[in-house]
């Protein structure tokens, strides 16, 4: 913790000293506990910053703590985390401050900081807890501060039990508020209308590979691309009665049902399978019959008070969807991003060559590249392509001064930080 933020905490722990000794009129009194509370302070700050704790004496045999004694030092760590939480969110409100009025809670909203913050929060990390872990929590933190102004309004795919809703919580903490929607297109239009700040859509899946119809959206629509999120999806079979035997019919999300088509070959080979709007929809509707069961997150079942029949039954081990957060803005540089753009190409010979040769001259790595009809005329394509780097900096830049020479039309979706795991 730096000198500048360790110095308004001693500075209200003194006057919480100070307090009763000015009624008493000790003034050596206040100077003693403003000491004193300087030293506590100093000692927070150690330990915050990674100290090591001071070995627990035993009571019994060899090496073996006094249960009371650890609980007491557990009781004493939360209550410093409680401390310092509290700073940081006054810290964070100090932020809102320094911004001036603004407009809507989306105005506080910096991507760009948050992931930034949450790298740091992986390179300290040496354990025990996981990467994974720990992110989650400075997450919730960070979101928690941020709802201090007003919460964040996030668009997604509902109804409520839906993988895009824990794609929500995983980026933007459950401080925000969540709007449950009927589908991607409607996420667009909320988002674009101003309802929501931000929405959570779904675009690719490491086995069943881009999400079409999100991809399509994008060559119409004028929102950027913010953020991306990257959730490990595990697919569960659950039903009103949780009996295998009983299932004649599995609702789900076309994509789950492709994700679980093997598992579906092998346990229920006659049973119909119907694609649905959405896994928590395929959940709804599965609820109302014993013969029914639905494909979906283990969340789900808690929510519509359903049983897991048999999970996880995803036919890969690393199954992982990857959603796009959209918004109206675009922002600045984090450190470690990507760009996605959407670029239209004239019909000539070598064009697509011609769009991707600087690129690779330039050393920027492409991650993705995908064709879709560009709507604008009978067979021509328009090419997504993400790429490492922010639009607003080299050699990113550079490279984008070239494609404009000989693309028909590019367009950045948005530059942003890379998902923090």
């Amino acid at each position: 913790m730096s000198d500048k933020k360790k110095a308004p905490a001693a500075a209200r722990g003194s006057n919480r000293t100070s307090a009763p000794d000015r009624a008493t009129g000790g003034a050596g009194k206040r100077d003693a506990g403003a000491s004193k509370a300087a030293t506590a302070k100093k000692t927070v700050a150690k330990k915050a910053a990674g100290a090591p704790p001071r070995p627990l004496q035993s009571s019994g045999g060899a090496g073996k703590p006094d249960l009371a004694e650890v609980r007491a030092r557990i009781d004493g760590i939360d209550h410093r985390i409680q401390t310092l939480i509290a700073e940081r969110a006054d810290w964070a409100h100090q932020v809102g401050r320094a911004k001036g009025k603004l407009a809507a809670a989306v105005d506080y909203y910096r991507p760009e900081r948050e992931a930034q913050v949450l790298r740091r929060v992986v390179d300290r990390n040496d354990g025990p807890l996981s990467d994974e872990v720990l992110v989650r929590l400075f997450r919730e933190i960070m979101s928690a501060c941020l709802a201090q102004q007003e919460p964040l309004k996030i668009g997604f795919l509902g109804p409520e039990g839906t993988f895009s809703q824990q794609a929500v919580h995983k980026h933007f903490g459950h401080s925000a508020r969540g709007l449950p929607l009927s589908s991607v297109e409607e996420v667009f239009d909320e988002v674009a209308d101003g309802t929501a700040d931000f929405g959570v859509v779904p675009v690719e899946n490491s086995g069943q590979g881009t999400i079409q119809s999100t991809l399509d959206l994008f060559l119409t629509s004028p929102l950027m691309i913010c953020g991306e999120v990257e959730l490990r999806v595990h697919q569960y079979l659950l039903s009103r009665t949780g009996r295998l035997e009983d299932i004649e019919r599995v609702y789900s999300h076309g994509l789950s049902l492709g994700q679980c088509r093997n598992w579906l070959r092998q346990h229920l080979p006659r049973a119909e399978k119907q694609a649905v709007v959405s896994n928590a929809e395929g959940v709804r509707r599965a609820r109302s019959a014993d013969d029914a069961a639905a494909i979906a997150g283990e969340n789900a079942a808690h929510v519509y008070g359903m049983k897991v029949v048999a999970g996880p039954i995803e036919d890969r081990d690393d199954n992982t969807t990857r959603f796009l957060v959209i918004g109206r803005a675009a922002f600045p540089p984090s450190g470690n991003d990507r760009t996605s753009l959407l670029v239209f190409i004239r019909d000539q010979p070598g064009a697509l060559y011609k769009i991707l040769e600087p690129l690779a001259r330039m050393g920027i790595s492409m991650n993705r590249i995908e064709s879709r009809p560009a709507h604008g005329g009978l067979w021509q394509y328009a090419f997504f392509i993400d790429v490492t780097g922010h639009v607003d900096e080299s050699p990113l830049r550079d490279a984008l001064g070239e494609i404009d020479d000989f693309a028909g039309e590019v367009r950045v979706l948005g530059s942003y930080p890379v998902a923090v795991p």
